[in-house]
């Protein structure tokens, strides 16, 4: 398939990150995500990082002016008692998880805005009997089940 044909799509992180929070929400728990706080454009208090990742709780109750959009999450939050201006960039969102439980998801890696790789496309139709130039895909399916 040429570049031309391939069909661009925008990251599938943020659409995961918004419907695993609402489904924790909906099921009355607190949903926590886990950042890679040393990724460029997080803004966290340093102090709340621990090897360089910090858990941050996005419950309603927790923060002021939560936005989940694509570009990131960003709210108000209180820490150590003084409330500071928390930016996070999708990218750096490792995880997604209820406080409660720990039910929740690691997000896969960022596809979005970049041609498909080679390697995940399926094989190619068999063109007849000994069709053996068909590619066989190197990999099975990134996805798992997640308890």
């Amino acid at each position: 398939m040429s570049d031309e044909h391939v069909q661009r799509m925008t990251s599938h992180r943020p659409y995961l990150l918004r419907a695993l929070y609402e489904w924790i929400v909906d099921n009355g728990m607190t949903p926590h995500v886990l950042v890679d706080a040393e990724q460029p454009g997080v803004r966290v208090p340093t102090h709340a990082v621990k090897e360089g990742r910090v858990v941050l709780n996005i419950a309603e109750r927790a923060v002021t002016r939560l936005e989940m959009d694509n570009a990131g999450v960003r709210f108000s939050a209180r820490f150590g008692g003084a409330s500071h201006p928390v930016d996070v960039p999708i990218s750096a969102v490792l995880a997604i998880y209820a406080r409660e439980t720990g039910h929740g998801m690691v997000l896969p890696e960022d596809v979005g805005g970049s041609a498909p790789d080679p390697d995940d496309e399926p094989p190619a139709p068999d063109d007849g009997p000994g069709g053996d130039d068909a590619p066989t895909p190197k990999r099975g399916s990134h996805l798992r089940v997640v308890k």
